[in-house]
């Protein structure tokens, strides 16, 4: 099977007092995920929501829930959203102190499991964690707050966990969060992202949520016909 692209919307833009819509929108142009953004006050300088707004959006989406924990002792509150309906989860690793013990269990609940590294984290961080994990998400920019600008040196990040993941042959994909939108995608897949977590670039956009995703959809089908031609 050849390499795939995933487009997951970030809700943490979408307007809240009509989220069951908003979903809608993104669903029906194609988007492969529905990225939720967990946040404490805490780890990072933002709250945001909790399992049972999770929960509620189950009930009105077929697609796949992809929690990002960005949320201090990860580990307290796993259960809660995997009983809301999560269907990926990825933890932190500067957020919690024992790293492999909570991606097992988050695999051993039939989860797919990643690890999140903020911008100035080292991939070194990885080294002992990246055969378990299913995913990697790279910060490309530091989290807290949608709409901020991507981190241009975070390119070179993707770049280089992606020769490390090829040359150790794991089966490991690349989520890429932060900045990103239709100037500056075909780069960040370039650099060699699966998938692209996009939030105010899809529900801000003055086309519209549904013809954003189609947008950048495109440009994804473009960009694996171009690698399928050389």
């Amino acid at each position: 099977m050849g390499r795939t692209i995933q487009i997951a919307p970030s809700i943490l833009s979408a307007d809240f007092a009509h989220l069951a819509r908003e979903i809608e929108k993104v669903e029906s142009a194609g988007a492969d995920l529905v990225h939720l953004d967990i946040m404490d006050g805490h780890f990072v300088p933002n709250i945001t929501i909790g399992p049972p707004v999770v929960s509620s959006i189950r009930r009105f989406t077929g697609l796949p829930l992809d929690v990002h924990l960005m949320i201090e002792r990860p580990e307290q509150y796993i259960d809660g959203f995997i009983q809301a309906g999560a269907n990926w989860m990825s933890v932190h690793a500067e957020a919690d102190v024992h790293l492999e013990r909570t991606l097992h269990y988050i695999k051993d609940n039939g989860l797919r499991a990643g690890v999140a590294l903020n911008p100035a984290t080292p991939l070194g961080s990885l080294e002992e964690i990246l055969p378990l994990v299913d995913y990697v998400l790279i910060m490309t920019v530091n989290p807290g707050f949608g709409g901020q600008e991507f981190i241009p040196s975070t390119l070179k990040k993707i770049r280089r966990l992606k020769d490390s993941i090829v040359s150790s042959a794991y089966q490991v994909r690349i989520e890429v969060d932060g900045g990103v939108g239709p100037d500056n995608l075909a780069k960040v897949l370039t650099a060699g992202a699966d998938i692209i977590v996009a939030g105010s670039a899809i529900f801000s956009s003055a086309k519209g949520a549904s013809e954003a995703v189609r947008e950048m959809k495109g440009i994804a089908e473009q960009h694996l016909k171009v690698l399928e031609s050389v």
